[in-house]
């Protein structure tokens, strides 16, 4: 018996889903695909075929699901993608505990017992609308899949429907990256043929007040470099004794934050500048000894740039940093000389270099055995996160160089996004246009095309890259590979096929007013959906 296919029926599922408050790395994102394995297990097909309907672990006690519709002389299977995590609730401030009670929240946002911004107002008083974290990004799409998953047991599509949601895509995307094994191991025992990847994630607004409602051919991509400074000690009563990495890492986010070099355009869409995503010094304790050390990550996008070309910009960025850093000392230092004759300023000039030229440089000095010897070390009693523990691998090397000081080096820390796009695939744009009429016959809703999400997705691990670049360039500069975080190369570029987004329409993704819009979402989408597989199978 079909269960989520009114809209009714869909707005109940998505509170009970949203209900579970699976905040990345907590216990129910733990529980929250054992709720939807539950759900499914119920369904007549799924006890006719259990083993159709699994859940995959991850090393770290996470779960990947995945949910087979199966027909016994097809191969062509689309995928439909989606991720039950969420980020945290802290912003609803002292509506925090109806943060997922969706009902509850909805009214109280409607019943006026929070201020809402004016043109929020305006917008709930011509739609119907449910508050809550997850509403919007991504519950809703899992929703309407778990719709489609129904249709496909009541033999609606002339193919496979393989529903795959997976955590952790808010913060490093484990989920995804396992499910790329996960992929493989099923294609290659239920002899299946991805013919395309669906994702369900939402529409993101270009803009403030855009009313726009958009598909997507692709998805954005995304590097985090950092830059590990390390200057040379000293007292604060000699501030010229030594070199401060304070200094230094204010110079380098003159030369990186909002740096428009990096700012990317293809076919009028526009990737943002780098911002720091992290800046500090690394002491532990208060002192009056200058800070040795200090990191800085930022969030770079990109289209169609290579890894290469990034590279390139952020090493020319580096060495601007550079030079002013010792034309800003020396220039300091021969001010403070000229007022005494007690020292004279000296001379110093800063290296930088990638994580690649560093352990090269280390391995040359120590042996490649004693290297890996003490970055295991670390392995084995590692408590940072990802992002951290880069740094403290850096760290680690530069100690055992440190006649390299000073010295700025760059290095990359997951998440990594690869940029994708079906935009040039014909397969993609026939079906498309197809949407995109039957849209506006059916429901008068014009759908625009745009070639990149901007949200960040985990179809870059899936989909056909925009540029040819090789990820080992990224991989050689990332401490963390093979370390705790793996970046599977090889799995990436055997599993690429045609993506495209299609999701529900919402508003203000991780906002205390992230909203979930119903007519469209539930009302009109699923029909749309199920038109689009029955097309994608046909061609």
């Amino acid at each position: 018996m079909k269960q989520w296919q009114s809209k009714d029926e869909l707005v109940a599922l998505l509170a009970e889903l949203v209900e579970i408050e699976s905040i990345t790395g907590s216990p129910e994102e733990i529980r929250f695909p054992e709720h939807v394995h539950a759900l499914l297990e119920q369904k007549h097909y799924f006890q006719q075929h259990p083993n159709y309907l699994q859940l995959h672990p991850l090393k770290d006690g996470r779960q990947l699901l995945t949910a087979l519709v199966k027909k016994s002389d097809k191969k062509d299977t689309i995928i439909l993608l989606s991720h039950f995590d969420v980020v945290g609730t802290e912003d609803f401030g002292t509506f925090q505990h109806l943060a997922t009670k969706v009902h509850d929240l909805t009214a109280a946002y409607l019943n006026d017992e929070v201020e809402l911004p004016a043109y929020i107002k305006n917008e709930i008083q011509q739609g119907e609308w449910l508050f809550g974290r997850g509403t919007m990004d991504m519950k809703a799409g899992l929703a309407i899949h778990l719709s489609m998953l129904e249709r496909a047991m009541d033999d609606s599509f002339d193919g496979n429907i393989l529903l795959l949601t997976v955590p952790d895509e808010e913060v490093n995307s484990a989920g995804m990256l396992r499910a790329l094994e996960v992929l493989q191991q099923l294609q290659s025992t239920e002899e299946l043929v991805y013919k395309l990847c669906m994702n369900g994630e939402p529409v993101f607004s270009k803009y403030p007040g855009d009313t726009g409602n958009y598909m997507y051919s692709g998805s954005i991509g995304k590097v985090l470099p950092g830059f590990f400074c390390y200057g040379k000690e000293t007292h604060v009563g000699e501030p010229f004794g030594g070199l401060n990495a304070n200094l230094m890492i204010s110079y380098l986010s003159q030369e990186l934050e909002l740096q428009e070099s990096f700012i990317e355009e293809v076919d009028g869409e526009v990737t943002p500048p780098p911002v720091s995503l992290m800046l500090r010094d690394l002491k532990e304790a208060y002192s009056v000894q200058t800070p040795v050390s200090a990191v800085t990550m930022y969030n770079v996008l990109f289209l169609e740039q290579s890894i290469q070309e990034i590279n390139t910009k952020l090493k020319q960025a580096m060495e601007r940093a550079a030079r002013k850093i010792e034309r800003h000392y020396q220039q300091k230092a021969s001010l403070s000389a000229a007022k005494s004759n007690a020292f004279q300023p000296i001379a110093f000039k800063i290296k930088t270099m990638f994580y690649e030229e560093l352990y090269a440089h280390a391995v040359n000095r120590f042996g490649k055995t004693e290297v890996e010897r003490r970055q295991n070390r670390l392995v084995t009693t590692r408590k940072e996160g990802d992002r951290d523990f880069s740094t403290k691998l850096v760290k680690e090397l530069v100690s055992m160089c440190h006649d390299l000081a000073p010295v700025i080096v760059l290095f990359y820390s997951p998440p990594f996004y690869p940029a994708v796009s079906s935009k040039k695939d014909a397969y993609i744009q026939n079906l498309i246009a197809d949407i995109q009429s039957d849209a506006k016959v059916r429901f008068s809703t014009e759908l625009t095309e745009v070639q990149f999400f901007p949200g960040l997705s985990d179809s870059s691990f899936i989909g056909k890259p925009t540029s040819g670049t090789a990820i080992q360039d990224l991989i050689l500069n990332m401490p963390l590979q093979q370390k705790g975080f793996t970046l599977p190369a090889d799995l990436m570029k055997g599993l690429q096929m045609p993506v495209l987004h299609l999701g529900p329409y919402g508003k203000d993704a991780h906002q205390w007013t992230e909203r979930l819009e119903v007519n469209y979402s539930f009302g009109k989408l699923p029909d749309l959906m199920e038109r689009a597989i029955r097309f994608a199978f046909r061609t």
